[in-house]
């Protein structure tokens, strides 16, 4: 019996590609499905869309699947991407190379002879046109080991087809961005409630790339805690040094405390030659009201200038202008802090 490996998203194409190969096979074959993740995976980070999705494929096919968070891998990727980013902070090129090399270690201990993945010719512009596929192969020393089962007859032969593993004839030879072809064969095949058409990726989505911008200027050796914030709140730079995060609701609220991280001398940060640094939580004492927290290299000053940020967005009566704000980092009050306005606001918000 042959093995093969499958990347399965959880979204059409990858169920398509392992669908196809299995009415293709011409050999007894066996196949694994591996679900890869990251902190960026839009899907996944909202009810596990895909990681469910990608199960209940899993279940449907009788094959079993495998997670494999990819983070690490992802976060250098995006710090340093060897072949550029896309339109936004997104390096596809980077992250297929590092999916594959993951899955070719996958591959060279369960004894798997080929990869089946869900690649489709000119589909997406940086990582799916002819030259990135060779890109891949050569990158990651898969050449032929790749079966493009929805564009195979557009490409060259690969291993699996010329040992008549797989049937060339019954593969695919669809290319572009029309999903056309692929929603047909989701009919056909009765595949229904699938995610993510074109991609759960938040590295593309424009809003969260602006964070991210912000984020490799001026902290380019960030790690997970960092990345995890850019997903909620609202956020500003104070200076180079410093930003602030301000939750917007409850939920966000719990998620930025939890992500506060205590300073190594005292809780609302250590002195240095030009301020303390570190972590300050903090929220308005007397209202409902968001929680916030500043973190960087900060004065005096600045604990003010974010206690007014944060006093905004509190559930204040009108003509209050003035609040008592807690620091919650180290205990401590602010009192008759000014409520700023949002004139005053958005020289600092990052958007």
């Amino acid at each position: 019996m042959v093995k093969a490996l499958a990347l399965l998203s959880g979204g059409l194409d990858s169920t398509l590609a392992i669908k196809v190969v299995q009415e293709s096979a011409l050999v007894p074959l066996e196949i694994e499905a591996l679900h890869f993740t990251t902190v960026f995976c839009r899907c996944d980070g909202k009810d596990s869309v895909c990681g469910s999705t990608a199960k209940s494929v899993a279940e449907k096919f009788h094959i079993p699947i495998r997670n494999i968070n990819n983070t690490n891998l992802m976060l250098e990727a995006v710090r340093k991407p060897r072949y550029g980013y896309g339109s936004n902070v997104n390096p596809c090129i980077d992250c297929r190379i590092n999916t594959v090399r993951s899955t070719r270690e996958v591959m060279n201990r369960s004894g798997a002879s080929f990869i089946i993945t869900g690649e489709v010719l000119s589909q997406r512009p940086m990582s799916q046109h002819l030259n990135a596929l060779k890109l891949i192969e050569k990158e990651t020393g898969l050449q032929g080991l790749i079966l493009r089962p929805l564009s195979a007859r557009l490409l060259e032969p690969t291993v699996p087809e010329n040992n008549k593993w797989v049937d060339r004839a019954k593969l695919l030879a669809i290319s572009g961005r029309s999903r056309k072809e692929q929603m047909s064969l989701a009919n056909i095949f009765e595949i229904k409630d699938y995610p993510c058409p074109a991609g759960g990726c938040l590295l593309t989505d424009p809003g969260f790339a602006v964070r991210m911008k912000d984020l490799l200027k001026y902290t380019p050796d960030f790690g997970l805690n960092d990345t995890l914030l850019l997903q909620v709140g609202r956020h500003f730079r104070i200076n180079d040094k410093l930003k602030l995060i301000v939750g917007r609701n409850e939920k966000e609220n719990q998620t930025i405390a939890n992500l506060c991280r205590p300073s190594p001398f005292q809780s609302s940060g250590y002195e240095t030659a030009d301020g303390r640094e570190g972590d300050v939580l903090m929220e308005t004492a007397d209202y409902v009201g968001p929680t916030a927290l500043l973190r960087g290299r900060f004065r005096d000053e600045d604990i003010k200038l974010a206690a007014g940020i944060t006093a905004r967005y509190a559930d204040l009566p009108d003509g209050v202008k003035d609040v008592t704000t807690n620091i919650l980092s180290d205990k401590t009050v602010l009192r008759n802090v000014p409520v700023l306005a949002d004139s005053g606001i958005n020289r600092y918000r990052i958007n």
